[in-house]
């Protein structure tokens, strides 16, 4: 009998899962905008690989609300309506104010120390202007929170819901006072982490998630259902 060597494993990973995640990194950094259509010849020729797994990609996509398939026109990087911003952003909110309570009871200190080095990198960004790093620091420090709650299922959830409003959300265009409060909100986080206060961490979370219903609808969404399309 042939000894099997120990250590190595079978890739079942899929091309078309590979070229999903492509496309998904593309739409949450913003490259493929709300609306854009998806042009397979050239994604093709930028991955290197055939439609069938473009198109299999594009299906994933789909089922995630990521993209829109077009009868017999291909697909579209999905819009958000103002009713779906409603509701997601709710949602959001509170499962992020659920990971700050349960972050407190169980974030080191090390990861307290790795958060204010984001926090302060974010804040230096916003007086530099530079919204690319100030967006960037800002994403991961809500994912760094939400990590140290240690709920696989939460963050489940959460990785599943934030995808679709992942751009919207750190991209959307704010007002200088919109902005300037986004900051200060984040400000007022750090102490709360510190003295793992996870009850008012939790409430001005949830308070500075739904803050940004009006900066997202008002970039990104559309009218609800039943309005007219702008071709």
């Amino acid at each position: 009998m042939n000894k099997i060597e120990p250590g190595i494993g079978i890739n079942r990973r899929y091309l078309h899962d590979e070229v999903a995640d492509r496309m998904r990194e593309l739409i949450h950094v913003g490259e493929l905008e709300p609306k854009a259509r998806v042009n397979e010849s050239e994604l093709t020729e930028r991955f290197g690989i055939s439609r069938t797994p473009l198109r299999e990609a594009i299906k994933i996509l789909a089922t995630e609300g990521l993209l829109e398939l077009l009868p017999n026109r291909g697909a579209r990087v999905a819009s958000i309506s103002q009713s779906e911003i409603e509701e997601m952003i709710e949602v959001i909110a509170g499962l992020e104010a659920t990971a700050c309570d349960l972050a407190c009871r169980t974030i080191t200190d090390d990861e307290i120390a790795a958060i204010e080095q984001k926090h302060a990198g974010m804040v230096a960004a916003w007086k530099e202007r530079d919204e690319a790093v100030y967006f960037r620091l800002n994403r991961e420090i809500h994912e760094a929170i939400m990590n140290a709650s240690r709920n696989s299922t939460l963050q489940g959830i959460y990785a599943g819901l934030s995808g679709r409003t992942q751009r919207s959300r750190y991209l959307a265009h704010q007002t200088d006072e919109q902005w300037a409060r986004a900051v200060e909100e984040h400000e007022g986080m750090i102490p709360l982490l510190q003295a793992r206060d996870g009850e008012r961490l939790a409430k001005l979370m949830r308070e500075h998630i739904r803050a940004k219903k009006p900066v997202i609808a008002a970039t990104y969404g559309e009218p609800a259902a039943g309005a007219a399309e702008v071709a």
